[in-house]
């Protein structure tokens, strides 16, 4: 009897047929609906060194497919699908497939990334209807190669990234402006609780109430750097806060260490050159993975910084993060558990800014229940994103008093973000 979860699945399913036409038009065309398709099964079958990964989905839609290396992955692209699959897909190691994970990739586009077991190609992808229900079938099939036919297919392979999306236009509105960064979203989950809660979801949701406590207080112009469940490279979100010409960057993350549920509480980071330890090293090298995990090779780093005014705007704005981090840490402290080393440093790709003082914040860890039970408590949210205004205010008070960055908006736009 199938359970509870499927039927509803299946219900979702038919309803979404009975919506459409019948697909008896090429997938080109049916992809012109108004609506994503919807996606409730994926299911993979291994045979004589080929697995494919079938989508059981609503409509047919076109869809591309291409191999990285570094870490070996092959990458599936869509227009935008509506995933409503099972808890736990994609987790599950079947053939040359180790694991998969799929989301929004960018507006109007959805992405599968397949962790590869052994390296492998993207076949001849395929689309059939299924008699029973209309439903539409897609199948990905990835096939076994050797080391040289898999570079060179790698090499070859064209992963079109998402449109840069322009920064609308400032209004003449002398307030400062926050940029709110949910980490991760899309195809990139970020850390996993136990129970299968995703960081993306728990930070999304911390972020939005953020936005919406320093929106209420007029003073604050406030934007995100993603305003829905999209995966943004990370480069993409720096590129967002300068352009806008933002005046602070606030990064939302929790952690999560599974061999050691005890520990717990909120961390401030700041960006350097040198990690504070061990374990903030270990931490901005995850976090700086996450353009891979979701099938995006990171940029060539820039080159180093040279102009002596460009120089000290990037000591000044580090001085302003650190004296940020410093306040915010002040705030939260009464309000919320902050770990043994509430305050450290590492070079996080996200907080790279020459120009825009930023801190990155590391709410919690997802795999302590403690932690996990008050970052989905609204109580608890309301409480520290009122202290984080509160500790926005302070900065903002003291920065009218104290100068901001002497660089120019022109000489800004032309530095590059650090390395």
């Amino acid at each position: 009897m199938p359970s509870c979860a499927r039927l509803i699945r299946s219900v979702c399913l038919c309803l979404a047929l009975a919506l459409v036409p019948a697909l008896a038009s090429p997938p080109a065309s049916a992809q012109n609906g108004d609506k994503p398709a919807i996606a409730i099964g994926a299911d993979l079958a291994s045979q004589a060194g080929t697995t494919r990964l079938t989508l059981t989905l609503s409509r047919a839609v076109e869809a591309r497919g291409f191999v990285m290396e570094r870490p070996d992955r092959a990458v599936i692209d869509l227009p935008e699908v509506n995933f409503q699959l099972e808890s736990g897909t994609g987790s599950r190691r079947d053939g040359l497939v180790q694991s998969f994970r799929y989301g929004l990739f960018a507006p109007g586009r959805s992405r599968i990334v397949i962790d590869l077991a052994n390296p492998a190609t993207v076949g001849k992808i395929e689309t059939t209807t299924r008699a029973k229900d209309g439903a539409v079938l897609l199948t990905i099939p990835l096939q076994k190669a050797d080391r040289e036919t898999f570079r060179k297919a790698a090499a070859a392979a064209d992963p079109a990234p998402a449109q840069a999306r322009a920064a609308a236009p400032e209004p003449a509105d002398q307030r400062p402006l926050i940029m709110v960064d949910a980490g991760h979203g899309g195809t990139d989950p970020g850390a996993i609780a136990v129970g299968g809660v995703f960081e993306k979801d728990i930070v999304f949701g911390f972020a939005q109430a953020l936005v919406e406590k320093l929106e209420a207080g007029g003073r604050y112009r406030v934007r995100m750097t993603r305003d829905r469940d999209v995966f943004v490279p990370l480069g993409e979100r720096v590129r967002l806060a300068r352009e806008a010409k933002a005046d602070l960057f606030v990064s939302i993350h929790a952690d999560s260490i599974s061999a050691a549920p005890q520990v717990r509480g909120a961390t401030i980071y700041t960006n350097a050159e040198k990690a504070t330890d061990l374990e903030s090293a270990k931490l901005a090298e995850r976090e700086n993975r996450a353009d891979a995990a979701a099938g995006v090779d990171a940029a060539e780093a820039p080159p180093d910084i040279a102009d002596i005014l460009q120089e000290l705007t990037l000591r000044e704005t580090r001085g302003f993060s650190s004296g940020f981090a410093r306040t915010l840490m002040g705030q939260l402290s009464p309000v919320m558990e902050m770990s043994t080393k509430p305050h450290r440093e590492a070079r996080f790709v996200v907080l790279r800014s020459p120009d825009v003082p930023s801190v990155l914040v590391e709410l919690g860890y997802l795999s302590s229940k403690r932690d996990l039970d008050l970052l989905q408590s609204p109580e608890w949210r309301a409480g520290v994103t009122g202290s984080m205004a509160k500790a926005i205010d302070l900065f903002f008070t003291n920065r009218a008093t104290l100068g901001r960055p002497t660089m120019t908006r022109r000489s800004a736009a032309a530095a590059p973000v650090l390395p």
